[in-house]
């Protein structure tokens, strides 16, 4: 499991030109499964995805396609994490602490 965090790097109005582009990316990788939960950071400058993907590598190339990526208005700082405990509603994605 990962959490993308992305931090705006240029105005508010440069990144809502593009903003259209990265909501239709965003329901990509919603439909794909690869997103679990989204949204804006408050204060607004930047946002949060929760991300299932199966590895680090995977979870850097979905983020550098990301048009905000790439109209170069944020960055991403990537985290992952071992879900070991969850609300129902995640059952399915609870993973076992490494041995």
């Amino acid at each position: 499991m990962f959490v993308l965090e992305l931090t705006y790097t240029a105005p508010l109005d440069r990144v809502e030109a593009v903003i259209d582009e990265h909501v239709a990316w965003l329901e990509q990788h919603f439909a794909a499964g690869h997103f679990l939960a989204s949204g804006r950071k408050k204060p607004r400058d930047g946002g949060v995805i929760l991300a299932s993907v199966e590895d680090r590598a995977t979870a850097e190339k979905i983020t550098q396609e990301d048009p905000f990526v790439t109209a170069g208005v944020c960055e991403y700082r990537i985290t992952e994490f071992t879900a070991t405990k969850t609300v129902a509603d995640l059952a399915n994605y609870r993973e076992q602490q490494p041995t």
